[in-house]
């Protein structure tokens, strides 16, 4: 049974004469033990909920619209606590964090409903076979970080002898029309190479069931005393990475009429190649890994640009990025001040200190780092930063200080935005939202 927390005024539950401190032991006569089973049961029209009220059982029928909320909030979001990682990847970016960072940055989660509801990817190793069935039965579409198909690397990898094992359950998945989005954390020397190929092949031969994948490149940081040896790539090794996905693309576009799969931006910049069109990206399906957020950005920056009139007198602003984009950022930055003879924009590359050079991505750039380099130098009436530098929803950094402290140091007004080109052109021209 779950305990109720609240019940929202007005709502059908409320309606219902469902009160705050019940305990909700079914749904439709089913067991419900997470927010799945919450959701699923409660989307009908008609719903009966047992109730358990001072040790009394209660039946109350709700009568609602077909997927309304039936207005019950719990303790927690899932309802019960969220389940951890139990693999010890080599590659994992939480094994490399610096010490004494708050607590919450080195839970490992690992938990599938996040998936359904959030978009995470999940590796299945905490999954049973029953859960399997209930992901089948509820027809619930899944992210899943693959990372390769040969079993032993996997357990290699992964450092869990079950992760080979539960390979199985991508092709159970598959098989059964539930749809996949897959990821592959490549790394040079372990599962890059033919090893890719042979991982793409597999995964391959489940479309259309897996409708999409992503190789991202591994993140390595300075804090890697005691792990598994892993070093990125070079600019070699992620052209020849590119062009093994390419192969794979061709394929599926010509068999399934989409590429599928796709190199995340960084293995682009990393090998000096220009950024594809937005055709090739298709209908960016694996955005949220990095995939075509660059070309998004740069599309979105010239539409806004064509549009946009100068208002008022002279500006001047700094980006700071990280040192991938930086390229990228400079060129729409000029192309900003070719248009606007009264912008003087600068963009100032962060080298990333706190995690160690080679992690080059804005995201993961700390105010530390901000206030080290920045101190000292005229950055003009604002500093513009990336939304990705913060937790969300929040104006707090990775470590642990603030915009507000950033703005202290800096003695600058600091002003975040998406990546949305849109955005970005407004805030380096100073328009307010």
């Amino acid at each position: 049974m779950v305990k109720i927390n609240s019940v929202i005024p007005g709502s059908p539950a409320d309606k219902s004469g469902v009160f705050e401190g019940d305990l909700l032991a079914s749904i439709n006569g089913h067991r419900v033990k997470d927010v799945l089973d919450y959701m699923y049961y409660a989307a009908e029209t008609t719903v009966v909920l047992d109730i358990v009220r001072h040790g009394e059982e209660l039946t109350f029928t709700v009568e609602k619209d077909e997927y309304d909320d039936l207005g019950l909030e719990f303790e927690t979001f899932l309802m019960d606590s969220k389940q951890s990682c139990a693999n010890k990847c080599v590659f994992c970016f939480i094994d490399q964090m610096p010490p004494g960072m708050r607590e919450t940055l080195y839970f490992k989660d690992d938990d599938t409903r996040l998936s359904f509801l959030q978009g995470n990817y999940v590796t299945l190793t905490n999954l049973s076979q029953s859960d399997i069935d209930r992901i089948i039965q509820m027809k619930l579409n899944i992210n899943v970080s693959v990372h390769t198909t040969n079993p032993e690397l996997r357990v290699k990898m992964m450092k869990n002898r079950f992760a080979g094992e539960k390979l199985k359950y991508i092709y159970q998945l598959a098989q059964s029309g539930i749809k996949l989005n897959c990821q592959i954390v490549c790394c040079p020397g372990l599962n890059d190479g033919d090893e890719l190929r042979r991982s793409l092949t597999d995964l391959g031969s489940l479309m259309p069931n897996i409708t999409s994948m992503a190789v991202v490149p591994v993140g390595v940081t300075k804090f890697r005393e005691g792990l598994y040896p892993l070093r990125g790539f070079t600019k070699e090794e992620a052209g020849e990475t590119i062009d093994i996905i390419a192969s794979f693309q061709e394929q599926f576009l010509q068999k399934f009429g989409t590429r599928t799969v796709f190199p995340s931006d960084e293995f682009f910049l990393i090998a000096g190649r220009d950024i594809p069109d937005a055709d090739f990206y298709e209908d960016m399906p694996q955005y949220e890994n990095g995939v075509g957020m660059l070309r998004s950005l740069m599309d979105e920056f010239s539409d806004a640009l064509e549009s946009a009139e100068w208002e008022g007198g002279e500006r001047h602003v700094t980006i700071a990025t990280g040192a991938s984009p930086y390229p990228i950022i400079c060129q729409l930055a000029k192309r900003a001040m070719e248009k606007f003879p009264l912008l003087r924009c600068d963009v100032i590359k962060i080298r990333n200190d706190f995690f160690g050079e080679t992690i080059t991505v804005t995201g993961l750039i700390t105010a530390q780092d901000l206030i080290a380099q920045l101190k000292g130098r005229d950055n003009g009436e604002e500093l513009l930063i990336s939304s990705a530098m913060l937790r969300r929803d929040s104006n707090v950094f990775l470590d642990d200080l603030t915009v507000e402290d950033v703005e202290r140091e800096l003695n600058i007004k600091v002003r975040s935005s998406q990546s949305d080109g849109f955005e970005l052109l407004d805030a380096i021209m100073g328009v307010q939202w």
